[in-house]
């Protein structure tokens, strides 16, 4: 077992002996009795769980359900009961959700608020994406809309703003635990009286959780317990805790490692560490592959982007995930590491079969480079709904033209295989044609020899091939200038 300390609401709290990974939404309720977030889907889609999470990096919301104490150690939480202020005073947004009647039934309520509150303290107004988290099936998102619009140019209370006091610059660095020690000890040290960990007893299989300082430091823990789980952003994980009911015993928590949330760039390239987050990857690419960019907006919610990695999205095999179609399609190249031995490979080598990759006992993704240039780069999502779902299909294209004829091609799915894959057959197809809208549609019939899609409660197998062969014509008209949008509606 080990101990994490943390504030809640402005609150030092020292958990002795806790679970690490226990979700933060458990911990509230039961133990803290701070029942205002609340417990809706438990798998980070509804939002009604959300949370305010400040460190040096800034303040962001997150899915308390599958928010992990393990990764809280020296963070600050505010929940919605610390919205409002030390006197009682509400917040502006929750001033305009009562004076724009915003609630109903009040469940969603606590997260909205929550999601407001951080989205006001960034000077965000971007409010359907910021409240693409958050479902309410009583109120509607007119009222709600309206009362995050009315706050805009409101001042942000200063108790907002004390999270933020406690995280000196110089623990950005990330260089060692003496930096972290300082921290702890000069914001929790003897302020916090210690809880007992839920769940605490002698037979416990939680001996504690591995804090990795840097890579480095990950690469000679790791070789050396390859059975543990490695933890980011716990997206997936935690549906593990809280779905399928199981215990990690051994875990590593990344949070701290900060060279694997680095982007570099040269002149031709990204090299983008496996820790960076998708709401960190989303910015920095948007000025580049702005395609790829508006398929990561849709990739699930803020909350989900804010904690979810982009190497947790490769290394976990999920032929559904977003990230790796839209990779594939450029080129990209997997840096791999473990101990002192570092390998590189194609991104579309590292998929072998469902959930199974090539990764060695101990080895684990450091990082991955993409080029900075692929401007018929082009990113489709289909879904049942535009905002938080799962991929259908989600093809992605990056086709060459050179005197009218296709030079290259690279073109790959999600939801079409078991696990992301190129369609090589609709390559071989299209390379060395005249690019043209009778050359699209002949290659069409290709994609029955390059997948097999199955049928599943988002889509039929007939429907996803359908759909994948519409796409290509849909990057045809894309490439023209035609618009192309779900969004949008022509007569």
């Amino acid at each position: 077992m080990s101990d994490i300390a943390f504030l809640v609401n402005g609150t030092p709290v020292c958990v002795e002996g806790a679970n690490p990974t226990q979700t933060l939404l458990d911990f509230l309720r039961i133990d803290r009795g701070l029942c205002g977030t609340k417990e809706g889907c438990n798998e980070g889609d509804c939002g009604a769980c959300t949370v305010m999470v400040s460190d040096e990096r800034g303040s962001r919301a997150l899915n308390a359900c599958i928010l992990l104490l393990g990764q809280l150690d020296g963070k600050a939480v505010r929940t919605v009961e610390g919205i409002a202020g030390p006197d009682g005073q509400l917040h502006p947004v929750q001033e305009a959700m009562v004076a724009h009647h915003g609630s109903q039934c009040g469940f969603c309520t606590p997260g909205f608020v929550v999601s407001m509150a951080v989205a006001h303290a960034q000077g965000r107004k971007d409010h359907d994406t910021v409240l693409a988290g958050n479902l309410c099936r009583c109120t509607g998102y007119a009222p709600i809309i309206r009362a995050a619009k009315a706050v805009e140019d409101a001042p942000v209370p200063d108790w907002m703003k004390n999270d933020l006091a406690p995280f000196p610059v110089e623990i950005s660095s990330g260089e060692g635990d003496e930096q972290s020690k300082t921290f702890q000890s000069k914001v929790f040290a003897k302020n916090a009286p210690p809880v007992a960990g839920l769940g605490e007893r002698a037979d416990s299989p939680f001996p504690g959780a591995f804090h990795p300082r840097d890579a480095d430091d990950l690469a000679a823990w790791y070789p050396e317990n390859p059975d543990a789980t490695l933890i980011a952003g716990a997206t997936d994980v935690g549906l593990w805790i809280t779905k399928e009911l199981r215990e990690l015993p051994k875990v590593a928590f990344l949070a701290g490692v900060k060279d694997l949330q680095t982007i570099d760039r040269t002149a031709d390239t990204l090299r983008i560490g496996a820790g960076v987050t998708i709401t960190a990857l989303l910015d920095a690419i948007e000025p580049l592959h702005p395609s790829f960019a508006s398929l990561l907006r849709r990739y699930a919610s803020v909350q989900i982007r804010n904690a979810a990695t982009i190497g947790g999205n490769i290394a976990n095999g999920s032929p559904i995930g977003d990230g790796p179609p839209a990779l594939i399609a450029l080129g990209a190249t997997l840096h791999l590491r473990r101990g002192e031995a570092r390998r590189d490979m194609a991104l579309e080598d590292f998929f072998i079969d469902y959930r199974k990759q090539d990764r060695k006992p101990g080895e684990f993704v450091e990082a991955v480079t993409i080029p900075t240039r692929a401007p018929a780069l082009r990113c489709y999502k289909l879904s049942k709904r535009f905002d938080q779902d799962i991929s259908a299909v989600c093809g992605c294209f990056n086709v060459t033209i050179e005197n009218g004829r296709v030079h290259t091609a690279r073109i790959a799915f999600g939801g079409m295989a078991a696990t992301p894959k190129r369609a090589a057959a609709v390559e071989a197809a299209l390379i060395g044609q005249e690019w043209n809208l009778d050359l699209v549609q002949a290659a069409r019939e290709a994609f029955a020899r390059d997948f097999t899609p199955l049928t599943d409660m988002r889509a039929s197998s007939g429907y996803r091939l359908a759909a994948a062969a519409n796409m290509l014509i849909r990057y045809f008209h894309d490439l023209a200038g035609t618009a192309v949008s779900v969004q949008e509606v022509r007569p």
